[in-house]
């Protein structure tokens, strides 16, 4: 999402990554003379200083990302998330400038309370946990730390292994269905605002530098139950029941203040309920063999 937006405001773009997931996402761009593909893990640390070499923003999205894909593989989590973030600020030169993809997993679990950029960090997976180390190291180099909320929506590559995205799933194919400790609280964001954050930090990245900004809305703190009520609202049919019996192996129960990166002009565009509609038209019509591509783990 975010590298046809970087070739619209005239970057030259060089994607550095393994593709596990295919290049069928950057079809729409790839004719353009302003996009180089290397095709690169950052654990190769020499390979990925060379293509780092004559860059003047680096953009670290790289990772495993989520509990379960973490916890399914904790070793390539580690020397991705935490060894692989090292290889990129060892090779970055001063003159460059970074922008770290966080999460708010790094927060765990805060029920009673707000969090705040300075809200001390108490991760509950090896995914928060690993994030966190990377913010650390970027931090070491003064750069910009954006902790997205949890992601939905729908992107060229496409994931079902999201909340919302899940959700709507199973309301449409499922129907009637259980949420385990529907209290819990998330927050959330578009893939196309998370796009959209990654250009405002570039392109405000002396205001920015060296501070750590939370990415997204305060109208987009939702309890899971809230989410499930407007999913059964749009989707008819569908019942979605709280229940008391199972858990949720992802305990994060938290509200977030987005007051910070707010105060220099960023804020989301896309509703949860915008989010459900755009899903609900497109889920329909994917074929079975895409759905099952769809999935981080």
């Amino acid at each position: 999402m975010l590298v046809p937006l970087l070739i619209e405001k005239g970057y030259k773009v060089t994607v550095f990554d393994l593709f596990n997931f295919g290049a069928e996402s950057l079809i729409s761009c790839s004719f353009s003379p302003n996009l180089i593909l290397v095709k690169g893990d950052i654990r190769d640390e020499p390979h990925l200083a060379a293509s780092m070499k004559s860059a003047d923003v680096v953009i670290h999205l790289a990772g495993i990302v989520g509990y379960p894909a973490c916890s399914r593989d904790p070793e390539l989590a580690t020397t991705t998330n935490v060894d692989g973030t090292r290889n990129v600020v060892k090779n970055l030169k001063p003159h460059q400038k970074i922008v770290f993809s966080s999460t708010g997993s790094c927060y765990g679990a805060i029920p009673d309370g707000l969090c705040t950029e300075e809200t001390p960090l108490s991760p509950l997976s090896l995914y928060g946990s690993s994030k966190a180390d990377g913010e650390r190291l970027v931090s070491s180099v003064n750069g910009v730390i954006l902790r997205l909320a949890t992601i939905f929506g729908v992107a060229q590559r496409l994931r079902l292994d999201l909340l919302i995205n899940d959700l709507v799933h199973k309301a449409l194919t499922e129907k009637k269905f259980d949420i385990y400790e529907a209290h819990f609280r998330r927050t959330f964001l578009h893939v196309r605002d998370v796009a959209r954050a990654f250009l405002f930090a570039v392109e405000n990245y002396d205001k920015m530098r060296g501070n750590v900004y939370n990415v997204g809305g305060d109208e987009l703190n939702f309890t899971k139950l809230e989410v499930c009520q407007l999913i059964q609202e749009a989707v008819e049919g569908c019942e979605i029941l709280p229940s008391a019996e199972g858990t949720d192996a992802d305990k994060r129960d938290y509200k977030v203040s987005y007051e910070k990166i707010r105060k220099l002009g960023f804020q989301p565009t896309i509703s949860v309920k915008d989010g459900i509609e755009e899903l609900k038209k497109l889920l329909p019509v994917l074929s079975p063999d895409f759905l099952k591509k769809t999935r981080n783990f």
